[in-house]
């Protein structure tokens, strides 16, 4: 037999009921095994008229303290640990009368949910700990040489199929598959618990300093765990390699957003890339920031073409116009529902080349004409609502952890200190304008025209340089839409630092601007404004995206 291992004695314990009834009556009709169970997983066994060895009959020991205690026993760990191969640990549990556990099936308490719900208590959380599971789970593990453990209904069907091949054995590498999961998951349960504590012990320790209501307080201890979602051809250039993953623990809930882009349904296309992932979520998180029908078209990392409208086959329309040349190859984020007319404006009048398109969901008529299109990556994610709470990066080293920029902002908070008010409708594009322009790299400046950002000037090193190129694609614009030029809203979004940048916008046509104020020199700015006529609100918030 060399190493495979006769599975003679199974215990199972289990919140996930999925196909737990079939695994038992197979273990027990076809290969003899005995089932140890406990609570709720022996009555549902039992009312499958499978035959069940009560844990209490077993160890000897009545389940207590709630079910706090049924599973932590020498009778139980004893069975899992003891070496198979070893003469003193097996006369050890002949004395004891100790009887071998050849697999354990077990999965944890729902922990992750029950934080997940936003009106969990403290007590809930902590009553959904598992403390037997995962002992059992890692017990287990650890002898994998001789038991088989199995945390997870997907494996239940491979395990009876290696038992049927090897008259109800398992061989060690599947022993050792396993238990290398159950360690993944444990790992991730121990994590989510970790996160969840110190995050909730930062948010007490905030109240009581008087902080309460800041959107991230960030803990004392962060442990992250993920799961690799897919393999990626290579990283940003063909000599790196790389890899998607999602996140499966507490830190997953804030990290991950209502609609995440990890987890939505690739209903067709090659598949994504490194960079194809890093433009559709910062497209993604662009036009999530519209309530009105809304289209961004974006390009290394900064939106090229933007547009709100009644529609959005509309709304592409005009961000497409924003700028065709730098939309060629680039992601278009929809925030509603794509029709077969948007498709044939991009793909038939257009023929403009998609990398991405990424939106809630397709009507059947636009799918079956992106069908035409075999390699466009069409992303469905089921929704447009919710942002992530938190964003993490690398640094050499160690890991930047930040809130992210969702700052719902208030038109009625802003100041207008110059002379000269903005109009309604510069007023509805400076509010398009400052949505759009926190999407932009820094130093980031943004010119809208009727809904739409038709000049972007992004990651200069300074920003009369962003001023400058803004305006020029503004003006390009234009005259490509048969526009008159002027009468632009600019967004910057950071403030000014000296009048120059005043000056440079008023000299292209820029009627007003708004930015977050804050500036040693704002006098300097407002007098520019008041000089050339132009209106200026204060934010009072900065949105830098490096």
């Amino acid at each position: 037999m060399g190493t495979d291992r006769k599975i003679s004695r199974a215990l199972i314990s289990v919140t996930d009921k999925t196909g737990i009834v079939e695994f038992a009556r197979s273990l027990a009709d076809e290969y003899g095994v005995q089932i140890i169970s406990t609570g709720g997983t022996a009555r549902v066994l039992e009312e499958a008229g499978i035959s069940v060895t009560p844990i209490e009959e077993f160890t000897g020991f009545p389940e207590m303290m709630d079910g706090r205690v049924k599973t932590l026993h020498p009778k139980v760990h004893g069975g899992l640990l003891c070496r198979r191969d070893s003469e003193e640990h097996m006369a050890e549990a002949v004395k004891h009368g100790i009887e071998l556990i050849d697999l354990v099936c077990v999965n944890l308490y729902e922990f992750e949910k029950t934080v997940a719900a936003p009106d969990v208590t403290f007590v809930d959380a902590i009553e959904h700990i598992d403390i037997g599971g995962p002992s059992m789970l890692r017990s287990a593990a650890k002898n994998n040489d001789s038991v088989t453990v199995v945390c997870d209904p997907a494996d239940y069907a491979s395990v009876l199929a290696e038992m049927s091949v090897h008259a109800g054995c398992t061989t060690l590498g599947t022993r050792r598959r396993l238990a290398a999961k159950v360690y993944t998951r444990t790992a991730a349960y121990d994590t989510a618990i970790s996160t969840w504590l110190n995050t909730y012990l930062a948010a007490e320790d905030a109240k009581v300093n008087g902080e309460d209501g800041v959107s991230f307080v960030p803990p004392a201890a962060l442990q992250l765990h993920l799961e690799k979602s897919q393999d990626l051809r290579y990283g940003e250039n063909p000599h790196q390699t790389a890899a998607v993953y999602r996140f499966t623990d507490g830190f997953g809930t804030l990290a991950s957003s209502g609609s995440p882009l990890v987890g939505a349904e690739q209903v067709q296309g090659k598949p994504l890339s490194y960079n194809n992932f890093l433009d559709a979520d910062a497209a993604w998180n662009a036009v999530r920031e519209f309530d009105e029908p809304a289209v961004v078209i974006l390009k290394h990392q900064n939106p090229c073409g933007s547009a709100t409208a009644d529609d959005v086959t509309e709304a592409y329309d005009r961000a497409y116009a924003c700028d065709p040349k730098s939309a060629f190859g680039g992601i278009v984020a929809v925030n509603r529902e794509v029709p077969l007319s948007l498709v044939e404006h991009f793909a038939d009048r257009d023929k403009l080349f998609v990398e991405v398109l990424i939106a809630p969901s397709f009507t059947p008529e636009a799918l079956a004409r992106l069908e035409k299109r075999p390699n466009l990556r069409v992303l469905a994610t089921g929704g447009a609502e919710g942002h992530a709470q938190l964003e993490a990066r690398t640094v050499d080293g160690g890991l930047l952890v930040q809130s992210v920029d969702t700052v719902e902002e208030d038109p009625s908070t802003f100041t207008f200190p110059t002379m000269r008010k903005p109009t309604d409708a510069e007023m509805e594009d400076l509010i398009f304008a400052w949505r759009v322009c926190k999407t932009v790299k820094s130093n980031a400046i943004l010119i809208a025209k009727d809904h739409a950002g038709i000049g972007m000037g992004p990651g200069q090193p300074n920003r009369v340089d962003s001023a400058l190129l803004a305006c020029q694609r503004a003006e390009e614009a234009c005259e490509r839409m048969g526009m008159e030029a002027g009468g632009f809203a600019c967004a910057s979004d950071a403030f000014f630092p000296f009048r120059d940048n005043v000056d440079v916008l008023a000299a292209h046509g820029v009627t007003a601007i708004i930015q977050p104020g804050g500036s040693v020199r704002d006098d300097e700015s407002i007098q520019a404004c008041d000089d050339h006529g132009i209106a200026m609100v204060f934010t009072g918030t900065r949105h830098f995206r490096h």
